[in-house]
């Protein structure tokens, strides 16, 4: 773009404005209000109007990742829960292309270990636009032998938490929130190990009597609790927990060994770092990527790809400014 000077006659280039994608589930109530104050947000920080891209049932934004990247914008945003948030990822790894995050889930786990303000689409689209460039990792799932390669941002696993996804009352979660995954556990609490076949960084495999296998990228859940005190987002490390309760009373040492934050081995708990890690069973097992139940199988095996993503994350001055608002950065 260029124009006129008037004292020299010559023309000047005016620089195109930054663009920015915004993939948003129209089918939720706050669609109308977010495509709103996204537009508010650029035209005061200077970028161009946010380019709205749509998700489908059948496609929680895959595609229209794809489609920003066809289109050349220089920032994709996630605005809404972690499938959103994986799906994009998944389009984004490795392709340079920085991502934000606007929470507006159920879980939003990915934003409270990145510790973007929740409740404050306004904010989280400012560090999406400003915020520092941040490589962190990508997490990969195969739920069979040789199949399709899923990306997961913050956690996956297999048995107790998966069935607990599968079973979560979807009307109550969209009045409570994930207060409505406590009630879908509570159900699940009494129940059968399975024995599994686990085999770390292509070590000896080992067998194990499970209630759940989790591997996480990050170690933060909701109400402040850690589950993987050392995971860290860009550590190329998966750090997974084997929970191995045998009755409901032994899930009360399972608790103390969380709340107590135990970085390798509690009560009922052990936890493995590594790069790739695959669990075998003879029985189906449910399986879940990121909070999302994706049915039975008796196969997971999970990597991590080291610094394959660039996320927008707060920067000091932002984190300062959000508190001076009153509105803390999230601890769980």
């Amino acid at each position: 773009m260029t124009s006129a000077d008037e004292d020299s006659g010559q023309e000047t280039v005016v620089p195109p404005k930054p663009r920015v994608a915004i993939i948003v589930n129209p089918s939720k109530p706050d669609a109308a209000g977010l495509e709103a104050t996204a537009g508010a947000v650029c035209r005061q920080e200077g970028w161009d109007a946010p380019i709205m891209l749509e998700t489908e049932v059948e496609d929680p934004g895959c595609t229209m990742a794809r489609q920003a990247l066809e289109q050349q914008v220089d920032l994709v945003v996630a605005a809404r829960g972690d499938g959103t948030v994986r799906a994009v990822a998944e389009v984004l790894a490795g392709t340079g292309v920085p991502m934000g995050v606007v929470p507006m889930g159920t879980g939003n786990l990915l934003a409270r270990n990145l510790d973007i303000v929740l409740g404050r689409p306004e904010w989280a689209l400012r560090i999406a636009l400003w915020g520092e460039d941040t490589a962190v990792d990508v997490a990969h799932a195969q739920i069979e032998p040789g199949g399709k390669d899923h990306a997961f941002m913050v956690m996956a696993g297999l048995g107790f938490d998966a069935a607990v996804m599968a079973d979560t009352d979807s009307d109550l979660k969209s009045k409570v929130g994930w207060l409505a995954y406590l009630e879908a556990g509570s159900r699940k609490l009494v129940g059968t190990r399975t024995k599994v076949r686990v085999t770390v960084d292509g070590g000896e495999p080992f067998t194990e009597k499970i209630r759940s296998v989790v591997a996480g990228n990050c170690g933060k859940l909701q109400g402040g609790i850690t589950l993987l005190p050392e995971a860290e987002l860009d550590d190329g490390i998966l750090d997974v927990i084997v929970i191995a309760p045998k009755n409901a009373v032994q899930w009360i040492g399972v608790a103390a060994s969380v709340l107590g934050r135990n970085k390798r081995k509690g009560l009922h708990t052990e936890i493995h770092r590594c790069r790739e890690i695959i669990i075998e069973s003879e029985e189906e097992i449910e399986v879940q990527l990121d909070g999302d139940a994706v049915g039975s199988s008796t196969y997971l095996a999970m990597q991590v790809e080291e610094h394959a993503l660039t996320m927008r994350t707060a920067t000091r001055q932002q984190k300062r400014a959000i508190r001076a608002e009153g509105w803390p950065i999230p601890v769980g």
